[in-house]
């Protein structure tokens, strides 16, 4: 086995947060999406997978191993040439109802959006519409989600959201530009946070972030997973940082899982080789560099 080497790698997380329960709220069988380019590509084979509620599930693997294409299959955002082939995505309500999300027409799925689950996309800070103020941006969620609000209702809401997310709620007047990065990703999760979803999916959340800022917003997920009880699916190439975040890890390697565990069992009993190779290629910052995983060695 490779150990993990050096202090890049940080001691897994405390598993058993009171808010984990043995509860699925996403149900995830035999799914794969295929791209229909010449020749075909399956870009995720028969996955399966459950996520638990108020679990954070992190999803580690290479850059091109269909973290991505997972997460916008199971909300179905997908566009052509992505083709889900076959599989089976439920989504348990804490209501006591099943949803077959792939079953739902689009009507039913603008509703399902961001209501019941949401998604923070990759490079999300940058996705803010730069002519329009951050409150008009929040309180658009509102408007079409909870048309019945009034604007008095809307803007209280979205100051409160600002609060939470430590932004403040004198920036609600402020446009992107006038946001430092990390802002910016503030209030993009205060936007999926909006109207208190059940499940929360982070596409590399933490892209292009100083390591500062990246530890604030990633200890902010926790605080807000641990506030509202939400569940998250948190996206990464970045192992260590799923092992400081996560409940569990699943490690994918050319469209399926490869490893399902705990973090704490993936950072000390690795079992898949692969895995082992992820662990081994953060460098030391005081001793050898250890083995790095190259091209053509598990490389999706």
């Amino acid at each position: 086995m490779v150990e993990p080497v050096g202090t890049t790698l940080s001691t897994p997380r405390a598993n058993g947060t009171p808010h984990v329960t043995s509860e699925n709220v996403l149900t995830v069988r035999d799914f794969s999406v295929v791209y229909d380019v010449d020749p075909p590509v399956e870009a995720v084979a028969d996955m399966s997978l459950d996520l638990l509620r108020g679990e954070i599930l992190g999803l580690a693997g290479e850059s091109g191993c269909g973290k991505t294409t997972l997460a916008y299959g199971i909300q179905r955002l997908l566009k052509p040439p992505a083709v889900i082939t076959s599989g089976t995505v439920v989504f348990h309500d804490e209501s006591g109802t099943d949803v077959d999300l792939l079953a739902l027409d689009e009507a039913s799925l603008q509703r399902f959006r961001w209501d019941k689950a949401s998604m923070v996309f990759q490079g999300a800070m940058n996705a803010l519409n730069p002519v329009l103020s951050i409150g008009t941006q929040l309180g658009d969620v509102f408007e079409t989600h909870r048309p019945r609000m009034s604007r008095a209702e809307r803007v209280h809401e979205c100051a409160q959201l600002l609060d939470i997310v430590g932004v403040g709620r004198d920036r609600l007047r402020s446009y992107p530009h006038e946001l430092s990065g990390g802002m910016r990703q503030r209030v993009m999760i205060a936007m999926a946070l909006a109207l208190r979803p059940q499940l929360m999916v982070m596409d590399e959340p933490t892209t292009a972030l100083d390591v500062l800022v990246q530890r604030e917003i990633l200890l902010q997920i926790s605080e807000l997973r641990e506030e509202f009880g939400f569940s998250v699916i948190f996206i990464t190439h970045d192992l260590p940082l799923l092992l400081e975040i996560s409940d569990r890890i699943a490690v994918m390697k050319e469209g399926r899982i490869v490893e399902l565990d705990t973090a704490s069992a993936i950072y000390h009993h690795a079992s898949h080789e692969y895995t082992r190779k992820l662990l081994g290629s953060f460098p030391s910052l005081t001793g050898d560099r250890g083995g790095f995983l190259r091209t053509g060695e598990g490389a999706a």
